[in-house]
């Protein structure tokens, strides 16, 4: 087949895509410049331009329908569906609904819900979306630093649990790539709440998550439960063996070419991690953002040293001001 026939099968693809899975946020004339930042080549198998159109094919967008859809899914089946089970099972497996449901309201009276991040980040903005789908009261959310309360203790301060009525505490958050936030909450939350209250549950939900990082949290032996919404297992690394982009493999789409392209750029555009954050090397963008575990190549906005126009933009948690 000759590239342009190429380019132009790719291209009906996308405008599909935009059209059914990616809520019109991109077009033919955002995908040109993007694309023409790519270089040519006269094999195939090489075409740059080739490469990064391919892989856009394959980018996973989850627009606000989907994220709300899922955030109903994490308080129905993560959090609800266990409660109901453990009551039931403690009450000779009644299938009472009222009272079920009668009890299933106490539990939840002494459940917060809490993101994670501080209050301009993803996982406290998706809150306002879950209160909604889920029709809980607000009394339920509050801010990390509402956990606890500093009291007079022989001439300075301790802290102490602020509610001592709370017996569960839960955190959401929108992506789990790697450990690393979830460590910071444990350390700085969940041990000092454990050590004044054993007893007391914490769990960590994520809409998405790579097994990798699922495994990396549980393994930090702080967190009661650990589960996802959706867990992206090793085949969502887009660039690798098992890719199930690259299933089967065939020219002049190779999967080694593609990954070299992918690194050239990446290099260019964020070299500690040309593949996204900890060689991540996802193709998913949410509505209220892309992460930074998706290649670079599609979401970075370059600087005076490496301009670029991305396809789908990152808003970076931190900016040099």
């Amino acid at each position: 087949m000759e590239k342009a026939e190429l380019i132009d099968e790719l291209f009906e693809k996308i405008k599909l895509l935009s059209a059914a899975a990616w809520e019109h946020r991109i077009d033919l004339a955002q995908v040109k410049p993007w694309l023409a930042q790519f270089a040519e080549a006269t094999v195939l198998e090489d075409d740059e331009q080739l490469h990064a159109l391919f892989m856009l094919t394959h980018f996973i967008f989850f627009g606000q329908a989907e994220i709300r859809e899922l955030l109903r899914s994490l308080f129905r089946d993560l959090y609800k569906a266990p409660v109901i089970y453990a009551l039931r099972r403690s009450n000779s497996d009644t299938r009472d609904h009222n009272f079920i449901e009668a009890e299933f309201q106490k539990v939840l009276k002494r459940t917060r819900f809490l993101g994670v991040g501080n209050p301009s980040e993803s996982g406290v903005h998706l809150l306002y979306y879950f209160r909604q789908e889920n029709e809980l009261p607000k009394n339920l959310f509050i801010n990390s630093h509402e956990i606890f309360r500093r009291e007079p203790n022989d001439g300075g301060d301790r802290i102490v649990v602020r509610d001592q009525e709370i017996e569960h505490y839960v955190f959401i958050d929108d992506l789990c790539g790697s450990r690393t936030q979830a460590k910071d909450y444990s350390v700085d939350l969940v041990v000092p709440l454990k050590r004044q209250k054993p007893e007391v549950k914490v769990s960590y939900f994520i809409l998405f998550a790579t097994s990798e990082g699922l495994k990396a949290v549980r393994n930090l032996r702080c967190f009661d439960r650990v589960g996802a919404g959706f867990e992206l297992d090793d085949t969502f690394k887009s660039l690798e063996p098992q890719s199930r982009i690259f299933s089967p493999e065939e020219s002049p789409f190779l999967r080694e070419h593609i990954k070299a392209t992918c690194q050239k750029y990446g290099c260019k555009l964020w070299p500690p991690h040309p593949l996204g954050y900890k060689n991540g090397q996802l193709l998913l963008g949410f509505s209220h953002n892309t992460p930074d575990n998706t290649i670079p190549m599609f979401w970075a906005n370059g600087d005076q040293a490496a301009p670029w126009i991305p396809i789908f933009k990152r808003y970076h948690k931190e900016y040099g001001w």
